[in-house]
């Protein structure tokens, strides 16, 4: 029977404000994934242009550049972070909402710097948010705190993705992206209730100590053998997964499913599984602590990535695809949650925004490198070898837990982890 204790770190304050977090921060990167290509390709926008649209979004890796500046100054009377979310939020909600004015017919170049401004502000307001959850959240609640963030995050990406493309076949496009961007008030409104965190800490004296001393604390607090180990984990641990599900759409349209099966089935799927994996990981997380969640959702991760080879040999099955797609998803939710908890525990809080923006970009470097390779892989070796390639590709981030994340021994030592 779970302890009060238990239930208090799930239904607090804390945990609401990652609800809206996690909203106003994925909203504005689904505008760009999944609504702002549906405007292209309606305005006559040719295919190979509407795929270098994917360059605008280059803040997100390279956002640890100016962190710095934002752990540093504090623009406003309302705190040091509360006064970076609330000018990103409204920046996002005047450039979003220009989007639908704008003609790419004529104006290409236009709508592509407006695009490259919402992801800055977008790449900007992630920054400000996960130093404000590392602020917010005390230890125990890192996993837990972060998964709901990154399942809100997942969820919002209905705004854009389903509500604004219904709202496209009935309305013209100069309604459709305010109203979209509208709902960027929540994450206003959010900004204008909380408080700063109690935890804390003044920002740095000088714009120099905001640069340097983030990388210099995070090395003196590991040594340097330990601080690469750190950093080549984060990088490495989900390299398999984000190998696997690079080129999903075109793999199910290989097996010869239809764009339906694969829409219905598949996405819907994958959505709600990872949602539901991102949620038992962040409850599990509080029972059995942040190093332990990263061996078992890790080895959940490896052994489902092997459930693409299988489909892979057996073909077309439309129930086989529902399962495959719902338990790697699910070991997709799992890891993520795990990841991001850690992710956290490694960020300090006194520089929280710069390294918690450097971490986040190594981490993401992967899907880079998935999103270059994977189709000259595929071409070179078939479906069923790439996908056990992923699978032991996966292996070496499991490895350098030995080092970094060890399996708690008692208790006490579970308890000093989280």
């Amino acid at each position: 029977m779970p302890s009060p204790a238990f239930w208090q770190s799930i239904f607090n304050r804390r945990t609401l404000i990652c609800v809206f977090t996690g909203f106003a921060s994925g909203m504005p990167l689904y505008v760009l994934f999944q609504l702002l290509p549906a405007f292209l390709s309606k305005q006559g926008v040719s295919i190979k242009e509407i795929g270098l649209f994917a360059l605008v979004t280059f803040p997100y890796t390279w956002k640890f550049i100016w962190s710095p500046l934002m752990d540093r100054f504090t623009p406003l009377p309302l705190g040091r972070r509360r006064s970076w979310m609330l000018l990103t939020q409204l920046a996002l909600l005047v450039s979003i909402a220009t989007l639908g004015f704008l003609d790419a017919s004529r104006s290409i170049g236009m709508v592509a710097f407006v695009a490259w401004l919402v992801a800055f502000f977008s790449a900007s307001q992630d920054i400000v948010l996960d130093a404000y959850r590392r602020e917010l959240l005390p230890d125990s609640e890192l996993g837990w705190g972060n998964s709901v963030h990154v399942q809100a995050y997942r969820i919002s990406g209905l705004v854009p993705g389903a509500l604004g493309l219904i709202l496209a076949d009935h309305l013209p496009w100069q309604q459709v992206f305010p109203i979209i961007a509208a709902f960027m008030l929540i994450g206003v409104a959010m900004t204008l209730f909380v408080h700063e965190p109690l935890a804390q800490l003044s920002a740095p004296a000088t714009l120099r100590s905001a640069i340097v001393e983030p990388f210099r604390e995070f090395v003196s607090r590991n040594n340097w053998g330990m601080a690469l180990m750190i950093l080549s984990f984060m990088f490495l641990y989900k390299l398999g997964d984000s190998m696997a599900t690079a080129l999903s759409t075109p793999f199910y349209i290989d097996l010869g499913f239809s764009l339906s099966e694969i829409g219905v089935v598949a996405k819907t799927s994958a959505l709600w599984a990872s949602i539901v994996g991102g949620v038992l990981g962040g409850l599990w997380m509080i029972r059995i602590g942040i190093n332990r969640a990263l061996w078992l959702f890790g080895i959940v991760q490896v052994v489902t990535i092997l459930g693409f080879a299988w489909l892979a040999v057996a073909g077309a099955n439309l129930w086989l695809l529902a399962i495959v797609i719902s338990l790697e998803y699910l070991g997709v939710g799992l890891g993520t949650a795990a990841f991001t908890a850690f992710i956290a525990r490694e960020t300090s809080m006194a520089f929280a925004a710069t390294q918690f923006a450097l971490f986040t970009a190594l981490s993401a470097l992967p899907r880079t490198f998935a999103n270059a390779t994977t189709g000259y892989i595929v071409d070179a070796i078939g479906w069923t070898h790439f996908y056990l390639l992923c699978a032991v590709l996966a292996l070496p981030g499991m490895l350098l837990l030995i080092k970094i994340a060890p399996w708690p021994r008692s208790v006490g030592q579970m308890a000093v982890e989280r």
